[in-house]
């Protein structure tokens, strides 16, 4: 009842079904480069074209940010790791707008007592889409 989970198969058009590795499926179609950047005091993972949602920064909306602060880059499989930064890294990115978060409910209650608070709070987030990771 064993199954080989690292098999991945395709048809041939003589109906005769040919095992392929998984690795040898996704090894050539998702490199992508990646870097994890200090943005605020926070670590993302950030590719090319995302959008990441940092905190409150100061800039208006369409204004161009630079973020030096990049702790590993991975280009195609070449991971370069900083102590503690990588050294002449940057990533680039455009502010598309302030944004605020979902409402977060604070409910205290003391039972017995007639003790009841409720607050409420909401994040404020710059939405950032990352243009480009430079090495």
């Amino acid at each position: 009842m064993g199954f080989d989970l690292d098999l991945c198969f395709y048809f041939s058009l003589d109906l005769e079904i040919i095992p392929l590795s998984l690795q040898s499926v996704f090894e050539n179609t998702f490199k992508i480069m990646y870097a994890i950047v200090d943005i605020a005091g926070k670590q993302f993972k950030v590719t090319q074209d995302q959008f990441v949602y940092a905190p409150l920064m100061a800039g208006e909306e369409g204004a161009s940010v630079e973020f030096d602060k990049v702790l590993l880059l991975d280009n195609d499989g070449n991971v370069e790791v900083g102590a503690p930064t990588v050294s002449g890294a940057k990533v680039s990115g455009k502010i598309i707008g302030h944004v605020r978060g979902d409402k977060v409910i604070v409910f205290k209650k003391k039972r017995r007592k007639g003790y009841k608070k409720k607050n409420g709070h909401r994040q404020d987030f710059t939405k950032v889409l990352i243009e480009n990771i430079a090495k």
